[in-house]
C-alpha cells in the first residue's frame, strides 16, 4: 500500500466546511453545464445519416460461420466492440486497452432491454480469441471478424484498431449510424470516470493537476500483464492460448 505521508505528496488547501461548499456549488455549475452539453451531443448522435453495410458479411462464432445479420439476434440494434489482437502472441502480450475496457462489460441485460444487442469482434483468430475471453471469463457474444470481413466492415478507418460500431437492422438489411476509437471507448469504462471524482484524478502524465500531485503510475498493464489478468491467474484460470508461448 502506498505510503501517502512518506511520499510527501500534494494534497488540496484545508478549509473549513463553508469554503469548502462554495468552492463544491461553483463547480456544480460547471459540472451541470458539462451534462447538458453531453445531452446535446447525444441529441445531434441520433440525427447522424446512415450508410448501408452488407449484412451478409461473414463472421466466425462459436458453432462456425454466421453473418453480420446474426449477430443481432433478432434484436433491432448491435454494438459491436472491434477488439485489437496480436494474432500468435501469448495472453500477457495482447492489448491491455482493450482488455481494460472489454473487463468492464458485463451486465448486459440493460442494453437487451433497449433492443440492443452487444457482442465482441475479436480482429484475430477464432481459437485464440476464444480461449481469451475464456481465461478472462467474459460471456458475452464473442466473434472473429476475418481479414476481409473487416476491410469491409471498417471501410475508411484502421483495421487493428479497437472501435465501437453501431448498426441497426431494418428487416435484413443492415445500416451503421455511429462509430468512435481511441479515447472514444472509454464510452465502455467506468474506471475512468470514478477515477476523475477523486482527488488524484487518473494520475496520467498529460492531466492538467497541481505541483506535487500523484502521476504517471501504469492503470492498465502492471508487472507485463494487463492488469485484470492477475486476479484470473490467481483463482487458477489457464492463461494458455495454444499460441506455443505463455
Amino acid at each position: 500500500m502506498q505510503d501517502f505521508v512518506r511520499d510527501e505528496l500534494g494534497t488540496p488547501n484545508v478549509v473549513d466546511r463553508s469554503a469548502f461548499q462554495a468552492e463544491l456549488d461553483a463547480l456544480r455549475i460547471r459540472e451541470k453545464a458539462h451534462t447538458r452539453e453531453g445531452d446535446a451531443i447525444a441529441a445531434a448522435r441520433r440525427r447522424l445519416p446512415m450508410v448501408e453495410v452488407d449484412g451478409a458479411t461473414r463472421l466466425i462464432g462459436e458453432r462456425g460461420p454466421v453473418t453480420l445479420l446474426d449477430v443481432f439476434e433478432d434484436r433491432r440494434m448491435l454494438l459491436a466492440y472491434y477488439l485489437m489482437w496480436h494474432a500468435g502472441r501469448p495472453a500477457s502480450a495482447q492489448c491491455e486497452g482493450c482488455t481494460w475496457v472489454t473487463s468492464q462489460v458485463r451486465e448486459l441485460s440493460y442494453l437487451h432491454a433497449r433492443d440492443i444487442t452487444y457482442a465482441t469482434f475479436c480482429q484475430g483468430p477464432h481459437e485464440e480469441g476464444a480461449r481469451y475471453r475464456d481465461f478472462m471469463g467474459w460471456e458475452m457474444p464473442w466473434y472473429s471478424a476475418p481479414q476481409d470481413s473487416l476491410e469491409t466492415l471498417l471501410v475508411g478507418r484502421r483495421v487493428g484498431m479497437m472501435h465501437i460500431v453501431c448498426y441497426l437492422r431494418q428487416g435484413s438489411r443492415v445500416f451503421e449510424t455511429y462509430w468512435t476509437t481511441r479515447r472514444g471507448v472509454e464510452a465502455m469504462d467506468n474506471s475512468y470516470r470514478l477515477l476523475d471524482l477523486t482527488v488524484y484524478g487518473r494520475q496520467e502524465k498529460w492531466e492538467d493537476s497541481p505541483p506535487g500531485w500523484l502521476k504517471g503510475k501504469q492503470f492498465s498493464r502492471i508487472d507485463g500483464r494487463p492488469t485484470a489478468q492477475w486476479s484470473r491467474l490467481r483463482a487458477g484460470h489457464s492463461d494458455d492460448l495454444a499460441t506455443g508461448s505463455r
